[in-house]
Formats: structure tokens, C-alpha cells, sequence
């Protein structure tokens, strides 16, 4: 159990840390951000840039409680992120219930609009903060190799699941 904890908590930590990062590095990406927020009609015009920053703050905060290795902050990360993660899942939601599919700049730039699979890989993301909130419950200690295995494979699957969009444009055939 304890070794999933690692697991997921180097997952989400990618995650969020990817989706910080691409909303505000690079040109235009803090705007574009923003005015993704304004697509989604879920916010009011006086409050886009202040929930903009609260969602990039809450990101990185998260992923920094999800990297301290102190079980408490295991805790509140898992926790906080499971709240963040269906809190977007929501918001993607409610958007798509009203028609509305602007694209998704979760990651940064893209012109993929929202559909079922950013609910679908939201959902999975909260059943990961769950997993490794349970996990995190666990006690013992743990053996270095499996340990370092273990984050491995949730930081090589946390990187795939911001650049599924990406993937699947690859593979997809054209037309």
C-alpha cells in the first residue's frame, strides 16, 4: 500500500505541477489561461484573473504538499487534490451540460475542446487521490529499490496523462 502511495502521489505531483507551469510559462500562455476562463462562462469578468491565480497557486501548493515526505502533508495533499481535481470536474461539467466546449488549456496551449475525456481523466485523477490518500494511511517502512520503482512509474504516468491530447493527435489518423 505504501508503495502506491508513492506511486500516486508522484502522479498527481507531475500532474500539477505540468498544469501550473503551462499556464504561465511561455508567450501569451497566462492570457490564454485566462481567457479560457472567460470561454468556460462559469466565472464573472471581475474575478478571471483572481480565480486564474488561485487555480495556478492551488496547483503548485498541492504538488509541493504531495512531494514533502511527511505523512500529513501526504494527507492534505491527497485530500486538496481529490478536492481540486472534482472541483474542474464539475466546472467541465457544467460546462459541457450548457453546449459550451471551448478548449481545454489545462496544460497549456491546445485547441482540443472539452469534451467527455477531460471528465474521464479527471475522474481518474480523483480515484488516484483516493488511492493514495488510502495509502497514505499505511505504516511500515520502505525498501529504497521498490520505493524509487514505484515513484518512477507514477511520475512516467503522471507526464503521459498531460500529454494525452498530444498522444492521441499522433495516433489519430487524419481527416
Amino acid at each position: 500500500m505504501q508503495y502506491l502511495e508513492v506511486a500516486c502521489r508522484l502522479l498527481l505531483a507531475a500532474v500539477l505541477i505540468m498544469a501550473a507551469f503551462t499556464k504561465v510559462s511561455g508567450k501569451g500562455a497566462w492570457l490564454a489561461f485566462v481567457h479560457s476562463l472567460r470561454q468556460l462562462d462559469q466565472v464573472p469578468s471581475p474575478l478571471l484573473q483572481p480565480v486564474a491565480l488561485a487555480v495556478v497557486a492551488i496547483e503548485a501548493i498541492v504538488a509541493v504538499l504531495l512531494l514533502v515526505p511527511v505523512r500529513v502533508a501526504g494527507w492534505i495533499g491527497f485530500a486538496l487534490a481529490g478536492c481540486l481535481l472534482l472541483s474542474f470536474t464539475l466546472v467541465i461539467g457544467r460546462a459541457l451540460s450548457h453546449g459550451n466546449r471551448a478548449p481545454c488549456r489545462c496544460f497549456g496551449a491546445s485547441s482540443t475542446p472539452l469534451g467527455l475525456s477531460h471528465v474521464l481523466r479527471n475522474l481518474m485523477l480523483v480515484c488516484v487521490a483516493v488511492l493514495g490518500l488510502a495509502g497514505a494511511s499505511a505504516s511500515g517502512t520502505l525498501d529504497a529499490p521498490y520505493a524509487l520503482l514505484a515513484g518512477a512509474g507514477g511520475l512516467v504516468a503522471g507526464i503521459l496523462i498531460t500529454a494525452f491530447e498530444d498522444i492521441i493527435t499522433l495516433i489519430r489518423p487524419a481527416g
